[in-house]
C-alpha cells in the first residue's frame, strides 16, 4: 500500500469507524470496547509506519481538489507524523483505560463515539494543509468536547461544557476571520501556496493577532483559560483527553504550522507571545497551589505547562523549539498518567477534595507511585523526560536574553513543584480520612503504571525523542527565523 492511501487511512479510518460505534455497541458492549481501540490504533501504526520514510527526508501527500478554494489537501511531514504519533499513543491508552471506568456508567455508546472522533479529528488536523479544511477538523473537536464535558447531564455539568464550547467555538471564529485575511492577501487557502505567496515576508499583524485568539482559547491560556479548569466535571479519561493527548495541543501545534513552518511573523510577536505564555503559566500555577478539587489543580497545571510549550515555540531559537516538541511528549504522558491516577481515586472513593483524602499509598500503592512518577517528569525534576523538555525550554529564553521572562518561568517552574508535591502528600500520604479503597480495575491500574514508566524512561533513554524532536525543528527554523 502506497504512502497516500495509509495516510488517508490515518484519517478517515476514526472518523468514519466512530460512526459505527454504536452500531456495534447495541450488538456488543465487548465488541465495540476492542472496535473503538482497533480505530485508534490504525492511526498509531499508520503513522508509525509512515514515520521511517517521512523522517528519512520524503514527505507523504494527498490532495483532491474540491471547490472555491477547499481542497482536500494531507501532507505527512515530520511535524505532523510527530503530533500524531503523540496524540494516537496517549490516545489508545485512554481509550484502553476506559473499558474499566466507563462499564459503570450510562450513554457509553455516545462515549466511544466522541472520544474515537475527537482524536479521528486530531489526525484530520495535523495532517491538513488547507486552512478551511483545518478549521472544520477544529470545530469537530469542539462537538465532541461539548459532549464530552457534558457527559454526566447534570445542570450545572451542561452549563459548564457550554462554557467550552462557547469560548472554544467564539475563538475559532475569530481565527476563521484572520484566515480569510491570508486568503485575501495570499489568494489561497492551501498552506503551501501561501508560504510561496508571503516569500519570507511578515504576514500582517491583524491577522496574526485573530489566529491567536483562536489558539490561546483552543489552548486555554490566559485569559482564555477558565473553561479548562471547569472541564474537571468531566470522566476522568476525557479530562486526560482533554489535556494530555488532544484538546489543549491542537493550539500549540496549529502555532507551530503557521508560524513556525509556514509564515514569518514580526518581531513583537515574538516578544509578546512569550509574555503571554508567561503570565499564563505563574498565575495557573499559583491558582494550583490553593486549590482543593484533585482535577481542577491538575487543570490549572495544564493551563501552567502548555505556557512553557508555547514560550519554546515563540522565541524563535532551535533549542526552544526542540524543547517545546519534547515537552508536548513528554507532557502528554505524565499529564495523562495523573488524570487516570485521579480517575482511579475519584472513582474508588467518590471524592475529589484533597482536604477529604488521605493516606491512599498504603492500599493504592501502584497508583500512588505512578501519580508520583508523572509528578516528577511534570515537576521537571531528572532524570525525568519532563526535565529535558524545560531545561531547553528555558534555556532557548535565555538565548535570547529575556533574563525577567525566564526568571518568571522559573518562577512558575517553583510553584509547580509545590503544588504537585502538595496535592500528592494530601492524597496519599498521611493518616486514611474514612474509607480505604483498594486498587481493583488491572486494565486502570495497568495504564497508569504503563504512562508512568513511560515517563522515567523517557528522560533515562531520551536519545530517541531527542533525536525525533531535533529532526522536526530542522523543518520550523527557516520561517521562525
Amino acid at each position: 500500500m502506497d504512502g497516500s492511501k495509509i495516510l488517508l487511512l490515518v484519517v478517515f479510518t476514526p472518523v468514519v469507524g466512530a460512526l459505527l460505534l454504536p452500531l456495534v455497541g447495541r450488538a456488543s458492549p465487548r465488541a465495540r470496547n476492542l472496535v473503538a481501540l482497533a480505530l485508534v490504533l490504525v492511526s498509531l501504526v499508520g503513522s508509525a509506519v509512515l514515520a521511517p520514510g517521512v523522517f528519512g527526508g520524503t514527505d507523504v501527500v494527498f490532495r483532491q481538489d474540491l471547490a472555491q478554494g477547499i481542497n482536500l489537501w494531507f501532507v505527512a511531514d515530520r511535524l505532523a507524523v510527530f503530533m500524531a504519533l503523540v496524540s494516537s499513543l496517549v490516545g489508545a491508552v485512554i481509550v484502553f483505560y476506559s473499558w474499566s471506568y466507563i462499564a459503570h456508567y450510562g450513554h457509553q455508546e455516545e462515549y466511544y463515539l466522541m472520544v474515537v472522533l475527537f482524536l479521528g479529528a486530531m489526525m484530520g488536523l495535523v495532517y491538513a494543509q488547507n486552512l478551511i479544511v483545518l478549521y472544520l477538523f477544529w470545530e469537530i473537536t469542539a462537538i465532541a468536547c461539548w459532549r464530552l464535558i457534558g457527559f454526566f447531564r447534570d445542570r450545572p455539568i451542561v452549563l459548564r461544557a457550554d462554557k467550552a464550547f462557547l469560548v472554544t467555538v467564539f475563538g475559532a471564529l475569530v481565527m476563521l476571520i484572520g484566515f480569510i485575511l491570508l486568503h485575501g492577501e495570499g489568494g489561497s487557502f492551501d498552506l503551501p501556496v501561501l508560504r510561496r505567496a508571503f516569500a519570507g515576508r511578515p504576514i500582517p499583524d491583524l491577522a496574526v493577532g485573530l489566529i491567536l485568539v483562536g489558539i490561546l482559547s483552543k489552548s486555554a491560556t490566559l485569559p482564555l483559560h477558565t473553561w479548562l479548569p471547569d472541564a474537571g466535571v468531566a470522566p476522568s479519561p476525557v479530562t486526560a483527553l482533554l489535556h494530555a493527548a488532544v484538546l489543549v495541543k491542537i493550539g500549540v501545534y496549529v502555532f507551530a504550522r503557521l508560524f513556525g513552518d509556514t509564515f514569518v511573523v514580526s518581531d513583537t510577536w515574538h516578544v509578546v507571545v512569550p509574555w503571554i505564555a508567561g503570565t499564563s503559566a505563574l498565575v495557573s500555577a499559583g491558582a494550583a497551589l490553593v486549590e482543593t478539587d484533585m482535577k481542577r489543580i491538575i487543570a490549572l497545571s495544564t493551563v501552567s505547562q502548555i505556557g512553557f510549550i508555547f514560550l519554546g515555540l515563540s522565541v524563535g531559537t532551535e533549542i526552544g523549539m526542540a524543547g517545546a516538541l519534547l515537552y508536548i511528549l513528554m507532557h502528554g504522558l505524565s499529564k495523562g498518567g495523573l488524570f487516570l491516577c485521579a480517575g482511579i481515586v475519584e472513582q474508588t472513593t467518590h471524592e475529589k477534595d484533597i482536604r477529604r483524602l488521605g493516606g491512599l499509598g498504603r492500599t493504592m500503592p501502584v497508583t500512588a507511585v505512578a501519580f508520583l512518577l508523572c509528578s516528577f517528569s511534570v515537576m521537571g525534576i531528572p532524570p525525568f523526560g519532563g526535565f529535558f523538555g524545560k531545561y531547553m525550554v528555558i534555556a532557548g529564553s535565555m538565548e535570547t536574553g529575556q533574563v525577567g521572562l525566564t526568571l518568571l518561568f522559573l518562577a512558575g517552574a517553583v510553584l509547580t513543584i509545590l503544588y504537585l508535591l502538595r496535592l500528592f502528600t494530601m492524597v496519599f500520604l498521611g493518616q486514611p480520612r474514612g474509607t480505604t479503597p483498594q486498587e481493583t480495575s488491572r486494565s486502570m491500574v495497568g495504564s497508569v503504571a504503563f504512562l508512568a514508566a513511560l515517563s522515567l524512561v523517557g528522560g533515562i533513554w531520551i536519545t530517541p525523542s531527542a533525536w525525533l524532536v531535533q529532526s522536526t525543528v530542522v523543518n520550523l527554523l527557516v520561517a521562525a527565523r
